[in-house]
């Protein structure tokens, strides 16, 4: 295999392994680094939470909107405490090795507006790349990945995730 896409290159770049899909639900963990301890997720929601908690956590890619709140603003000593030292713990070449039994993306989300997100997503066991437009669009992206493993487990399937018909920009 190539591997000409298996490449982090951001500071918030994920590697997600999904382990487990069970009628649907994905579960797994993703890898990023700042933690030598992968995040457990338990749906594909979860996930992405999870993921955006992290990218606050970063304050990278700075959000184009902010959260609106009814509740009071935390006092300012909390404020001090919010965002601990940062410092990469694994290698991005450490990040490469850690794969899922059911599959394995690299996420790289360059920017986060319109509440959304937008990068690029790689599928290691194909090392194909495309570009997402929203958080929405990855996981459907995922999901069609996911689905086309366990399709061809039991048949041929007719097309795969980067059908030509998609509208979607290829590498």
């Amino acid at each position: 295999m190539d591997r000409t896409q298996w490449y982090i290159g951001a500071p918030n770049g994920v590697v997600i392994c999904i382990r487990e899909n069970n009628d649907g639900e994905l579960a797994g963990e993703f890898y990023h680094s700042y933690s030598s301890r992968p995040v457990p997720f338990q749906g594909i929601g979860q996930m992405t939470l999870r993921m955006e908690k992290l990218f606050d956590w970063l304050n990278f890619p700075y959000p184009g909107t902010n959260s609106r709140s009814f509740l009071p603003a935390k006092a300012p000593a909390d404020k001090n405490n919010i965002h601990p030292e940062r410092k990469k713990i694994m290698s991005d070449e450490m990040l490469l090795t850690k794969h899922g039994e059911i599959g394995t993306f690299i996420v790289r989300v360059q920017h986060r507006q319109n509440s959304s997100w937008q990068g690029r997503i790689t599928w290691m066991e194909e090392d194909k790349t495309v570009q997402f437009r929203s958080v929405w669009e990855m996981i459907k992206l995922i999901e069609n990945a996911v689905d086309s493993v366990s399709e061809s487990e039991e048949e041929e399937p007719e097309e795969n995730w980067f059908s030509p018909q998609a509208d979607i920009p290829v590498d």
